[in-house]
């Protein structure tokens, strides 16, 4: 398969079977399933959409696309404890788990409530910037994207400091066997992390019913008390929400900023712009979600036959939602492969859409701005050396990125 033979590209396309190469570049893989295929029959029976049109149409339609994952993830995970987890978890799930869980988690996250770590978060920022400053070579995921989300959702959960060094490894662990396939050994530490990440809960939740903290802003205590005169979690859904907080707060933003770094790196031009014009900062940020989408592809499954495009499905049908190509689609985004941190309008989909739109895309969107923007004003010249992608799917950013600052 060459790059020259798109219509050869869109024909053997096989997400359970993907070259290398893909992870690096994915984007002409895209490109030619939009035009030759994009409503594209997988070889397991299930779909892979790549058109802004019809992502749209399934998010608005939740009734006839389903995110509940029981049946997609029985034969993947059987009786484990990441099938329990998947499947109890906000993102993974249709009303009226998804209604009460959204509920709890959102009153948290009000705009009053998100203005108010604005101080907080930047003074993290600006003390990893400090400790990057001492550094030869520092790692901008290690040393500066990763460790802002742990903090942010180690504050919003009350976690103790000294208990957050494990949440960064149980976070890349359950996330990884989310990947369309998976080695045993990914398995086996997927399983391990929701145990030992539970077992932590347990003793959390156990103080901090002994000991609320601010419902306003604790969510772990808004979780665990409910809505007044309303539905309480169980204890099963209480302990994988709060494992979801972490997981869809963490990977994300850390490649939201990590992406970001990069994009801006690559497109000298547009990183002089925004230090001309500190303000473009939040049409950057939405840019880099658009042209670097943390999260590449969703997933859902019919509950009745569904015409899409061309195609007619029945019910019970697996469908990917490729994000990540939507984002790029010409028939939404003018001249869409350019980076172009002034974008206007950017109804970019790294966010999905509809009844299962990010609960924290607002915080997503506030950690993003800080980090880059302070980190672009601080370090104008860095220089980045050997940077090494992540080898995923679904989710886009790097494992390393080792810069030069100045």
């Amino acid at each position: 398969m060459t790059l020259a033979d798109p219509r050869a590209i869109a024909d053997r396309f096989d997400l359970l079977q993907l070259p290398p190469e893909f992870h690096d570049d994915p984007f002409p893989v895209y490109r030619a399933l939009r035009v030759h295929a994009p409503v594209k029959a997988m070889p397991d029976g299930s779909y892979f959409l790549t058109r802004y049109d019809d992502l749209i149409g399934i998010y608005k339609n939740p009734t006839s696309f389903s995110s509940d994952k029981q049946r997609e993830f029985t034969p993947k995970f059987g009786a484990s404890l990441l099938y329990e987890h998947h499947t109890t978890s906000l993102v993974f799930s249709d009303p009226p788990l998804h209604t009460r869980v959204r509920k709890l988690i959102s009153g948290a996250l009000t705009p009053r409530a998100i203005a108010g770590m604005e101080a907080s978060l930047i003074r993290l920022v600006d003390d990893l910037l400090n400790a990057m400053e001492d550094k030869s070579r520092p790692d901008l995921i290690d040393d500066f994207a990763s460790a802002i989300p742990i903090e942010v959702i180690g504050n919003l959960l009350d976690v103790p400091p000294e208990d957050r060094q494990p949440l960064r490894g149980w976070s890349l662990a359950i996330l990884g066997a989310l990947e369309p396939v998976i080695s045993p050994e990914a398995f086996d530490r997927g399983n391990r992390a929701v145990a030992e990440f539970i077992h932590y809960l347990e003793g959390l939740i156990a103080h901090r019913r002994a000991h609320p903290g601010n419902p306003e802003s604790d969510v772990l205590t808004r979780l665990i008390q409910g809505e007044l005169q309303g539905e309480r979690l169980t204890m099963k859904e209480l302990l994988h929400n709060c494992i979801f907080l972490l997981n869809a707060g963490h990977e994300t933003t850390t490649n939201l900023i990590g992406n970001g770094l990069m994009a801006l790196y690559n497109a000298p031009a547009e990183r002089e712009r925004l230090l001309r014009e500190p303000a473009l900062i939040k049409s950057c940020v939405e840019e880099v979600l658009r042209y670097e989408s943390s999260n590449q592809l969703g997933n859902r499954i019919t509950t009745e036959t569904v015409q899409v495009g061309d195609v007619t499905m029945s019910s019970h049908t697996r469908v990917t939602l490729c994000i990540g190509a939507a984002n790029r689609d010409p028939a939404q985004f003018n001249d869409p492969e350019r980076f172009d941190i002034t974008r206007h309008p950017n109804r970019h989909l790294a966010f999905a859409s509809g009844t299962h739109a990010c609960v924290g895309m607002s915080l997503a969107r506030l950690e993003g701005q800080v980090a880059i923007g302070r980190f672009i004003a601080r370090f104008p010249n860095y220089v980045v050396n050997d940077a090494v992608r992540s080898p995923r799917v679904r989710f886009r950013g790097f494992l390393r990125l080792p810069a030069t600052l100045c």
